[in-house]
């Protein structure tokens, strides 16, 4: 990928997600938490003015670009990007690890001795989303040179994201921690990736 000028992402995962049993959320369709004014104001001072911005599609990502216009931040219309959405769990969406576990899924044991290729049944596996995010961030990069770009997105696209701008294998982008409602900075330089900051949180 070859770009003229820079093009910097800004990867903002979405508010929180109301959930004390720790479900699989993956592609649910979920609401998520914008009470917190103060770190919605916060953010809102970190991020760039007049960025191209892109969101998965997902209420919660909807509801977290609302947030950020409710805290003073003006934003243009986004484009959603269903690619940038989060991996599908399939059936196990909706459950817990630990039930999944106490049921003796069948196809749990397998999943676990391989998480990062292993696909969940009905689902996909994470490196099946690291090549569709590829290919949303090398288009969009390539038409945005120079440009600011928010992306309001997941934890596992935003880990996606990092394994292909460094380059490392799906196993070892699972140990990025994503924490909702934190920034994650990647530019897209003429000769490659340059990492900027993983998991800023507003201070």
């Amino acid at each position: 990928m070859i770009t003229p000028s820079p093009c910097r992402w800004w990867w903002l995962r979405h508010a929180p997600v109301p959930d004390p049993e720790g479900r699989i959320s993956g592609r649910l369709d979920l609401p998520c938490d914008t009470s917190d004014s103060d770190w919605f104001a916060a953010l809102a001072n970190r991020l760039p003015r007049n960025p191209v911005i892109v969101e998965s599609g997902l209420i919660r990502c909807a509801q977290t670009l609302g947030a950020l216009e409710a805290a003073g931040i003006p934003l243009p219309p986004a484009v959603v990007e269903p690619d940038l959405v989060e991996q599908d769990f399939g059936r196990w969406q909706g459950r817990t690890w630990a039930l999944l576990a106490s049921a003796q899924d069948p196809d749990l044991p397998a999943f676990w001795q391989n998480p990062a290729t292993a696909t969940p049944p009905g689902g996909e596996s994470f490196a099946a989303v690291i090549e569709r995010v590829r290919a949303v961030i090398e288009r969009l990069s390539g038409e945005n040179a120079g440009r600011d770009i928010l992306a309001v997105a997941h934890a596992g696209t935003i880990r996606a994201a990092l394994a292909v701008a460094l380059d490392i294998p799906p196993e070892a982008a699972l140990s990025f921690v994503i924490d909702p409602l934190s920034l994650t900075r990647i530019d897209a330089m003429d000769q490659g990736w340059r990492v900027v900051g993983v998991n800023w949180l507003p201070s």
